[in-house]
Protein backbone atom coordinates (compact mmCIF):
# COMPACT_ATOMS: atom_id res chain seq x y z
CA UNK A 1 0.00 0.00 0.00
CA UNK A 2 2.94 2.49 1.22
CA UNK A 3 4.68 1.73 -2.19
CA UNK A 4 1.54 2.51 -4.38
CA UNK A 5 1.05 5.84 -2.38
CA UNK A 6 4.73 6.64 -2.96
CA UNK A 7 4.58 5.71 -6.96
CA UNK A 8 1.51 7.44 -7.35
CA UNK A 9 2.92 10.49 -5.56
CA UNK A 10 5.84 10.74 -7.81
CA UNK A 11 3.72 10.40 -10.93
CA UNK A 12 2.36 13.13 -9.99
CA UNK A 13 5.01 15.47 -8.92
CA UNK A 14 5.72 14.45 -12.58
CA UNK A 15 3.34 15.10 -14.77
CA UNK A 16 2.97 18.91 -14.03
CA UNK A 17 2.90 21.31 -17.29
CA UNK A 18 5.38 20.80 -20.03
CA UNK A 19 7.35 23.00 -21.61
CA UNK A 20 7.15 22.74 -25.14
CA UNK A 21 10.75 24.31 -26.04
CA UNK A 22 12.58 21.64 -28.09
CA UNK A 23 16.18 21.03 -26.76
CA UNK A 24 16.96 22.37 -30.66
CA UNK A 25 15.60 25.34 -30.69
CA UNK A 26 17.53 26.62 -27.40
CA UNK A 27 20.21 28.49 -27.19
CA UNK A 28 23.82 27.73 -26.24
CA UNK A 29 24.50 31.22 -24.13
CA UNK A 30 22.63 30.47 -20.63
CA UNK A 31 21.61 34.47 -20.20
CA UNK A 32 20.12 34.84 -23.69
CA UNK A 33 18.19 31.64 -23.22
CA UNK A 34 16.68 33.04 -19.89
CA UNK A 35 15.91 36.06 -21.91
CA UNK A 36 14.60 34.32 -24.33
CA UNK A 37 12.36 32.02 -21.48
CA UNK A 38 11.25 35.13 -20.11
CA UNK A 39 9.78 36.93 -23.24
CA UNK A 40 8.11 33.72 -24.53
CA UNK A 41 6.28 33.79 -21.28
CA UNK A 42 4.56 37.21 -22.09
CA UNK A 43 3.93 35.75 -25.92
CA UNK A 44 0.39 34.16 -27.03
CA UNK A 45 0.40 31.41 -29.39
CA UNK A 46 -2.23 32.36 -31.87
CA UNK A 47 -3.06 28.49 -32.47
CA UNK A 48 -3.94 27.88 -28.82
CA UNK A 49 -6.18 29.53 -26.37
CA UNK A 50 -4.34 31.68 -23.88
CA UNK A 51 -1.27 30.09 -24.02
CA UNK A 52 2.20 31.44 -24.15
CA UNK A 53 4.78 30.28 -26.74
CA UNK A 54 6.71 28.78 -24.74
CA UNK A 55 3.84 26.26 -23.42
CA UNK A 56 2.68 25.71 -26.49
CA UNK A 57 3.92 22.97 -28.66
CA UNK A 58 1.69 23.77 -31.92
CA UNK A 59 3.98 24.57 -34.98
CA UNK A 60 3.49 28.23 -35.13
CA UNK A 61 4.70 28.47 -31.07
CA UNK A 62 7.56 26.98 -32.80
CA UNK A 63 8.12 29.17 -35.71
CA UNK A 64 8.00 32.42 -32.92
CA UNK A 65 10.38 30.78 -30.55
CA UNK A 66 12.71 30.52 -33.35
CA UNK A 67 12.11 33.94 -34.79
CA UNK A 68 12.24 35.50 -31.14
CA UNK A 69 15.74 33.36 -30.53
CA UNK A 70 17.23 34.07 -33.98
CA UNK A 71 15.97 38.68 -33.16
CA UNK A 72 18.27 38.06 -30.29
CA UNK A 73 21.38 36.43 -31.61
CA UNK A 74 21.26 39.20 -34.04
CA UNK A 75 21.28 41.36 -30.91
CA UNK A 76 18.22 42.89 -30.75
CA UNK A 77 17.09 44.41 -27.37
CA UNK A 78 13.97 42.48 -25.65
CA UNK A 79 11.58 45.26 -26.65
CA UNK A 80 13.23 45.22 -30.37
CA UNK A 81 12.56 41.55 -30.42
CA UNK A 82 8.80 41.99 -29.08
CA UNK A 83 8.34 44.84 -31.34
CA UNK A 84 8.94 42.92 -34.06
CA UNK A 85 6.60 40.05 -33.73
CA UNK A 86 3.75 42.26 -32.37
CA UNK A 87 5.10 44.43 -35.80
CA UNK A 88 4.57 40.87 -37.78
CA UNK A 89 1.32 39.51 -35.85
CA UNK A 90 -0.22 42.22 -34.46
CA UNK A 91 -1.30 43.08 -30.56
CA UNK A 92 -3.15 39.94 -29.93
CA UNK A 93 0.02 37.88 -29.76
CA UNK A 94 0.77 40.04 -26.80
CA UNK A 95 -1.13 37.79 -23.20
CA UNK A 96 -1.12 41.33 -22.17
CA UNK A 97 -1.59 43.43 -25.07
CA UNK A 98 -1.07 47.51 -24.02
CA UNK A 99 -4.58 49.46 -23.47
CA UNK A 100 -3.81 51.84 -26.79
CA UNK A 101 -6.83 52.73 -30.06
CA UNK A 102 -5.42 49.85 -31.53
CA UNK A 103 -6.98 47.46 -28.42
CA UNK A 104 -9.30 49.39 -27.00
CA UNK A 105 -11.57 46.27 -28.76
CA UNK A 106 -9.50 43.50 -26.66
CA UNK A 107 -10.05 45.52 -23.28
CA UNK A 108 -13.36 47.11 -23.87
CA UNK A 109 -15.31 43.84 -25.69
CA UNK A 110 -16.32 41.83 -22.90
CA UNK A 111 -17.43 44.31 -21.31
CA UNK A 112 -19.31 45.73 -24.19
CA UNK A 113 -21.10 42.46 -24.86
CA UNK A 114 -22.12 42.18 -20.99
CA UNK A 115 -23.81 45.49 -21.01
CA UNK A 116 -25.26 44.72 -24.32
CA UNK A 117 -26.89 41.36 -23.03
CA UNK A 118 -28.11 42.92 -19.68
CA UNK A 119 -30.07 45.74 -21.92
CA UNK A 120 -31.26 43.00 -24.12
CA UNK A 121 -32.51 40.52 -21.25
CA UNK A 122 -34.36 44.10 -19.74
CA UNK A 123 -35.84 44.94 -22.87
CA UNK A 124 -37.15 41.10 -23.12
CA UNK A 125 -38.29 40.91 -19.63
CA UNK A 126 -40.11 44.42 -20.59
CA UNK A 127 -42.30 43.45 -23.06
CA UNK A 128 -43.16 40.77 -21.55
CA UNK A 129 -43.92 42.00 -18.63
CA UNK A 130 -46.45 44.35 -19.95
CA UNK A 131 -49.26 46.39 -18.65
CA UNK A 132 -51.61 43.32 -16.74
CA UNK A 133 -55.48 43.66 -18.23
CA UNK A 134 -58.14 43.27 -15.38
CA UNK A 135 -60.17 40.72 -14.88
CA UNK A 136 -63.57 41.50 -15.84
CA UNK A 137 -66.54 41.07 -13.04
CA UNK A 138 -68.80 38.06 -13.13
CA UNK A 139 -72.25 38.83 -14.70
CA UNK A 140 -75.05 37.91 -12.69
CA UNK A 141 -76.14 34.57 -14.81
CA UNK A 142 -72.10 33.67 -14.30
CA UNK A 143 -72.13 34.24 -10.21
CA UNK A 144 -75.13 31.98 -10.01
CA UNK A 145 -73.53 29.27 -12.37
CA UNK A 146 -70.57 29.35 -10.11
CA UNK A 147 -72.65 29.30 -6.88
CA UNK A 148 -73.99 26.11 -8.14
CA UNK A 149 -71.06 24.56 -8.99
CA UNK A 150 -70.00 24.85 -5.80
CA UNK A 151 -72.65 23.66 -4.34
CA UNK A 152 -72.86 20.66 -6.33
CA UNK A 153 -68.90 19.87 -5.60
CA UNK A 154 -69.44 20.68 -2.00
CA UNK A 155 -72.16 18.13 -1.64
CA UNK A 156 -70.17 15.20 -3.08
Amino acid sequence: MRRSVIALLAVLALAGPARAVLPGEQLADPRLEARARAIGAHLRCLVCQNQSIDDSDAALAGDLRVILRERLLAGDTDRQAVDFIVKRYGHYVLLKPPFEPETLLLWLGPALVLVGGGVWVALMAKARSGPIAPTPALTPEEREQLAQRLDAESAS
